[in-house]
């Protein structure tokens, strides 16, 4: 008769006994697999951790090489400190030395500055002196400056009146001369008409030129007899104008005397003096005819302004002239 133990050993071990051991193989996995998290997790953690202190160490070292840089730099700037604070100290002792032979110039330059003293107190009364008189030819230079001052606007304004009197000026002369332009075109049209066609006459701008050897003789200034009666329509002419033009217009009719360049061989020292004393001459015929003479003008050129070049007999001849201009005075 079996035992109630062993009854309920086979109890037990009739093949429910399989579960429970998966369980406790499951169970055991389980706590291998959470040992393997922890592990994994720790070792990533550590990693993570020497990798960090990889970092701050790699940091510590340049750090450190740059304060080793600093330290080098800092030596070397001691070194030259040193080297100053020992030149310095020299120039103390220098200066010590300069000072204590100062000292003993002090005493004298003590006594000079005394003297200067006084001598300054001189000079400052001097100054003030040199100043009051500095002041007094300001106030004149200043006083002068506003009378100049007033004179340039007095001549700034008379300037301006000048000006204006030039303008009117200007204007009643340009009046004038058209006038006289009118006066001149009537008297250039008298003229032509009764001197015509005449032999040696001739018009040029408005000049009328005369050959001189139908007003004179060869190397004279005296007027010819035919000479003169050609003359006398136009101081009749003249004459008529004179009563004609307003008194108030100057005018004059200007007489110019002109020769060759052919020496002078006469009583005559030169070619200008006979052509000045041709132009008198016509001159005083046309005051006999009875031509004013505020209205005449004599005036002699010499050979200097031909009419042609050329030295031969026919220029020659053209080129002794006398020749008349009604022109403003």
């Amino acid at each position: 008769m079996a035992s109630p133990r062993f009854a309920r050993f086979q109890e037990a071990d009739n093949g429910d006994h399989w579960p429970g051991f998966v369980d406790a193989l499951a169970t055991l996995l389980l706590v291998i697999v959470f040992l393997l998290s922890i592990f994994v997790a720790g070792q990533f953690a550590l990693s993570r951790a020497l990798t960090g202190r990889d970092e701050q160490l790699a940091a510590l070292n340049a750090q450190l090489a740059q304060l080793a840089d600093e330290l080098a730099l800092t030596q070397a700037e001691n070194t030259e400190l040193e080297l100053r604070v020992s030149g310095l100290e020299t120039e103390r002792d220098a200066l010590s030395d300069a000072l204590a032979m100062a000292g003993t110039q002090t005493a004298a330059l003590q006594a000079e500055l005394d003297v200067e003293r006084e001598l300054s107190e001189e000079s400052q009364r001097a100054l003030m002196m040199l100043n009051l008189q500095i002041q007094a030819l300001r106030d004149q230079i200043a006083t002068l400056n506003a009378a100049l001052d007033a004179a340039e606007l007095r001549a700034q304004e008379a300037e301006a009146q000048v000006i204006n009197l030039g303008e009117r000026l200007n204007a009643a002369l340009a009046e004038r001369a058209a006038e006289l332009a009118v006066y001149r075109s009537d008297f250039f049209g008298r003229l032509r008409a009764i001197l015509g066609n005449r032999t040696g006459v001739r018009i040029v701008g408005d000049r009328f030129v005369f050959e001189t050897d139908v007003l004179f003789p060869s190397g004279s200034a005296a007027l010819s007899n035919e000479g003169r009666e050609s003359l006398r329509p136009i101081a009749d002419a003249i004459i008529q104008l004179t009563d004609e033009i307003p008194s108030d217009l100057e005018w004059v009719i200007r007489i110019d005397g002109h020769t060759d360049p052919v020496p002078i061989r006469t009583t005559y020292p030169s070619n200008w003096h006979l052509s000045a004393a041709r132009a008198i001459s016509v001159v005083n015929w046309m005051e006999d005819l009875g031509v004013p003479s505020n209205r005449l003008v004599a005036a002699g050129f010499g050979e200097h302004y031909p009419m042609v070049e050329g030295r031969s007999a026919e220029a020659n001849a053209r080129n002794r002239r006398i020749e008349l201009k009604l022109t403003a005075r």
